[in-house]
């Protein structure tokens, strides 16, 4: 089944929650940038949790991008996604991997580094954005993305998502869950969520496993208390395209544009979140290089 996300409320309105299963999402970005395990998993949660969180936002032109920036060897994670689900995301070193760690999981928090911030910007079709930033505190994401809501939102929340990589690279599970406490609820039911917390599998052992979007979310909260809302398809999405490309080398100016025409003759571009190339001739440079004069003189 193609991957989709839940919406949900618990509890007469009192949680709001969101499940998704992005196997296929990542296993999109895993074999068009040919991440090794651990980059995978760092990337894979970074998705994850940026899809749900554009979910969140009202409206289907509103996105949001999300950087994590750490100081670890995969370098910064970039991650852009939208209300409608559509999702793209890169890391700049996909070529990072590690022996598991002492609990006997990919060690993403000494991939991404502990030392950074983890930073929100939304765009929400106003004149400013809405940009949000927190310190990362575990490296591992989950925990770093349960911060975010709680300092920058001030929604109390669980954040828990999950990568399970195959040996030949691949991946073979991947997803996350959202759980979030709206004002009002009462003491007993945050207390029964965490005990629930403590006790259920990793969300991708659990989708590994064969367990939905919804069924993540019964594990948690207990199917008679869940309602659900809403289902979505999500999936790896990129906007470039050889015209955004061009309208780029053009903006440069026709005296940059004919400098390139001087030292190459030609140009090359790569989309860092898809790794779709794009090759422009001489022609098209001097094509471009008119547009700009053009554009210029009015």
């Amino acid at each position: 089944m193609s991957d989709y996300l839940v919406k949900a409320l618990a509890f007469d309105g009192n949680i709001r929650a969101y499940a998704v299963d992005t196997t296929e999402m990542i296993s999109e970005a895993q074999r068009r940038q040919e991440t090794w395990p651990t980059a995978s998993a760092a990337l894979g949660r970074a998705m994850t949790a940026s899809t749900m969180m554009a979910t969140m936002l009202k409206g289907d032109s509103n996105k949001l991008t999300v950087k994590i920036e750490g100081g670890g060897p995969i370098g910064a994670i970039i991650v852009d996604a939208n209300a409608k689900g559509e999702t793209r995301g890169y890391v700049s070193n996909p070529k990072v991997h590690f022996d598991l760690n002492r609990h006997g999981k990919l060690d993403v928090a000494r991939a991404v580094g502990t030392n950074g911030h983890l930073s929100v910007v939304k765009d929400l079709g106003m004149r400013e954005n809405f940009t949000g930033q927190v310190p990362l505190v575990s490296g591992e994401l989950g925990e770093d993305f349960t911060y975010y809501f709680v300092s920058s939102e001030q929604i109390p929340s669980a954040v828990a998502v999950g990568v399970l990589v195959n040996p030949d690279n691949s991946i073979l599970a991947s997803g996350g869950f959202v759980i979030q406490v709206m004002p009002g609820a009462q003491e007993e039911m945050i207390t029964f969520i965490e005990k629930r917390l403590e006790n259920i599998d990793p969300v991708s052992k659990m989708i590994e496993s064969g367990d939905s979007p919804e069924q993540l979310l019964y594990n948690v909260l207990g199917e008679e208390n869940v309602k659900i809302l809403s289902t979505s398809p999500v999936s790896f999405s990129c906007s470039c395209s050889r015209e955004r490309f061009a309208d780029a080398i053009i903006s440069l100016g026709e005296a940059e544009i004919l400098d390139m025409i001087d030292e190459d003759g030609k140009a090359d571009a790569n989309c860092h979140f898809c790794n779709e190339s794009y090759h422009y001739t001489k022609e098209d440079l001097e094509s471009f290089a008119e547009e700009a004069r053009k554009e210029k003189n009015g």
